[in-house]
């Protein structure tokens, strides 16, 4: 800032001690520069497991009967009632199941295994997916109990660069224990094999003993860190026996390494003390009378506990140093597998273009994961100088890469911009080192398409190869977000007018010092060629339908408006949340959002726990909800249906809505009627009769009317 920009000359001298959330780095350092803020993190609510509800919890005790009479005559009769009720609870948008009884008859027993599988694998996916509990109050840190599923992530995943040693991950200390490499559970697993997938359940389970076990023994009678009396008294006595040989014992995995476990626990126990260590208060009180804020990374507390404990004023990292070796290791298989993917979805052809997202919080957490997973893509490998800088690159061989580059059109979202200019300028100059290579046209699709743009357009092939766009400088997002909050747009042109018009300003390595240029020509002509639009979910506390962002950088409609063929991309999502990390389709993760969250009575009751802050979190899901309608039309016509049957329909869920926050729950009504107004839900009269007359009866509450 300079002191003729007005938030300089607003804020002045004046302290600013700023309250933000420990997960949201980009945006604080934004509120550094902008305001000199004094960030105090704050911590993310309490996570525990989605768990399973109504029809699935009755599905997982069928495919738990099934197994125990696989081989029996029994066994037809149960697959069916298992593949009828997967239908009634929706899997059949997720797993391809026997159209009839004769179907299911004709299957045989490795048929029948891999069907159930595959729902067992969709209903663990359900079951094991973090949640948050209600809203965070600063100053309230949660309990030991509470912070247990937190610690089951945490201890998921390998540290190899940990200090003083490495960390194993638990899955992989129990696998090696009876034999077994986690990796190839994990392909088992996403294969839908039914003895692979119910192995990783059984992994997990003694995961959740371990550390649950572990965190219990070191609670008070108030049910927080403190001293457990009861392990004093048993060692006393001589019946004391260690947390994990309690939890392992009699189990096929008791005899997991020692010494291993040992190491990774007493990681667990340092995370364990700074999770519901309480410093939030103490920091903004300490910095209220001028003393030092001690400063602390931001980020996914999960991937990096040394985020914890909050309290902490926030920092993020060098932006020359992503995107690091561990980063370049988890693109590079994040890449294969959504390859992998569409190519089985489309007769085993590569994409030629894939459109993707590039955003500045997921970029900090992850140190560079979006970043590289470009790089490989287009088929080129960053290298870090002396200093660690990444400011070099090397283009990766064909015969090496073994397989066609892939071309891209890479939006970057405002905060990125902001953040990670230099990286987008890096990823400019490795598209145009790839277009640039003398190779033929069906082993290199930058190439072949920034050739066809040079010659359409009558410029130079590098200038053809611009890929790397965002918005003009000072903007931020699309605005199709706001557009969808407030309904105040008239159809989807609009939004994709808006979308066009905001987010096609080019950076040009060329032109390092231009900042964005207006690019508007070159940012259609390539999304004319765009097969996969692609975007990344990184983090446990937010995915697709918890903020507006990633509905209003999705380009899928957009794509199919502007292409020849008018045929819509594939749509993918990277959820590398947990150590397993998946590449699903848009519409997959759309349900599985919906599923253990917005349809979820764990999520739905902790939310309304917060009262009129609850209420308004559950209308703002169905509102971003419909924004995928909106942008990619990806949200099935059950989901609507099921919400509106959660909210609506049951007369003691709308009172306690309408009683806490009658705003949103008017709100809420609206979106539905809006969903249907504009042809993403197919409501019966009798359904909409009931909306129009709820939202005349909020209106009169709202207004006082008796």
């Amino acid at each position: 800032m300079s002191g003729v920009c007005y938030p300089d000359s607003l804020i002045g001298t004046i302290p600013n001690l700023y309250y933000y959330a420990a997960n949201n780095p980009s945006e604080a350092t934004i509120a550094k520069r902008r305001s000199y803020a004094n960030t105090i993190s704050y911590l993310t609510p309490p996570a525990e497991n989605a768990g399973l509800y109504k029809g699935l919890k009755e599905l997982k005790e069928l495919i738990s009967s099934y197994q125990s009479m696989r081989e029996s005559g029994r066994a037809e009769q149960i697959t069916a009632t298992i593949i009828e009720t997967a239908r009634q609870c929706n899997l059949d948008k997720d797993v391809t199941l026997p159209a009839d009884d004769e179907g299911v008859k004709a299957l045989t027993i490795d048929e029948r295994d891999l069907i159930i599988g595959q729902v067992y694998r969709k209903l663990m996916e359900i079951e094991s997916r973090l949640l948050p509990c209600g809203l965070h109050v600063v100053g309230v840190m949660p309990t030991a109990e509470e912070a247990i599923a937190t610690l089951v992530n945490i201890a998921e995943i390998d540290r190899p660069d940990q200090k003083p040693e490495p960390i194993k991950g638990l899955p992989g200390i129990m696998a090696t224990a009876i034999g077994r490499d986690i990796e190839s559970i994990y392909q088992g697993n996403n294969k839908g094999v039914l003895a692979d997938v119910d192995l990783l359940q059984r992994i997990t389970e003694a995961c959740r003993r371990c550390v649950h076990e572990f965190v219990v023994e070191r609670t008070g009678i108030d049910g927080r860190i403190g001293q457990n009396l009861l392990p004093s008294l048993l060692k006393w006595t001589g019946f004391y026996q260690d947390p994990l040989t309690r939890a392992l014992q009699g189990t096929e995995f008791a005899r997991a390494d020692r010494n291993d476990l040992g190491n990774t626990f007493k990681y667990l126990e340092f995370c364990l003390e700074q999770i519901v260590k309480d410093n939030e208060l103490s920091a903004l009180v300490e910095a209220l009378d001028g003393k030092y804020t001690e400063p602390g990374p931001g980020g996914d507390p999960i991937r990096n506990p040394g985020v914890l404990p909050t309290g902490k004023n926030i920092h993020a990292l060098d932006p020359q140093s992503i995107p690091t070796q561990a980063a370049l290791k988890s693109a590079q298989l994040i890449v294969e597998r959504l390859l992998d993917r569409e190519k089985s979805n489309n007769g085993g052809k590569y994409p030629e273009s894939i459109a993707l997202v590039l955003w500045g919080t997921d970029n900090i957490k992850t140190y560079g994961e979006s970043l590289a997973q470009v790089l490989m893509m287009v088929g080129v490998r960053p290298v870090a100088d002396s200093l660690g800088r990444v400011n070099k690159l090397e283009v990766i061989p064909l015969e090496e890469l073994g397989r066609p580059r892939i071309d891209v059109v890479v939006n970057c979202s405002g905060v990125f911009r902001d953040l990670f200019v230099n990286q987008m300028l890096l990823l400019d100059r490795a598209i145009k080192m790839a277009a640039e290579q003398d190779e033929p046209d069906e082993m290199n699709f930058v190439r072949k398409h920034a050739k066809q743009q040079a010659a359409e357009m009558g410029v130079s092939l590098r200038d053809a190869a611009t890929r790397v766009f965002s918005n003009s400088s000072g903007s931020y997002s699309s605005n199709v977000n706001l557009a969808v909050e407030n309904s105040s747009w008239s159809d989807e042109q609009q939004l994709q007018e808006m979308y066009l018009k905001r987010k096609s300003f080019a950076f040009n390595s060329d032109r390092p010092g231009a900042g964005g240029e207006e690019g508007r020509e070159i940012f259609e002509r390539a999304l004319k060629t765009v097969d996969v639009t692609f975007q990344n979910l990184d983090s446990s506390e937010i995915s697709l339908t918890d903020v507006s962002h990633y509905f209003d950088s999705d380009p899928t409609k957009l794509v199919q408006g502007l292409r020849s063929d008018g045929r819509a991309p594939s749509a993918y999502i990277a959820d590398t949340t947990t150590a397993n990390g998946q590449v699903r389709t848009l519409g997959e993760t759309v349900r599985l959002d919906a599923r253990t969250k917005l349809l979820n009575p764990k999520w739905y009751e902790g939310m309304l726990s917060s009262g009129y802050e609850g209420v308004r979190e559950i209308q703002k899901r169905l509102t971003n909800t419909m924004g995928w309608s909106a942008t990619s039309g990806m949200v099935d016509n059950w989901v609507y249906d099921e919400a509106n049957s959660t909210f609506i329909e049951d007369p003691e869920m709308a009172a306690r809505l309408m009683e806490a926050n009658p705003n949103s729950f008017r709100k809420l009504v609206a979106t539905f009627l809006e969903a249907n107004g504009r042809g993403y839900w197919d409501a019966s009269e009798d359904q909409l009769e009931r909306l129009r007359q709820m939202y005349t009866d909020v209106e009169d509450k709202i207004e006082g009317i008796e």
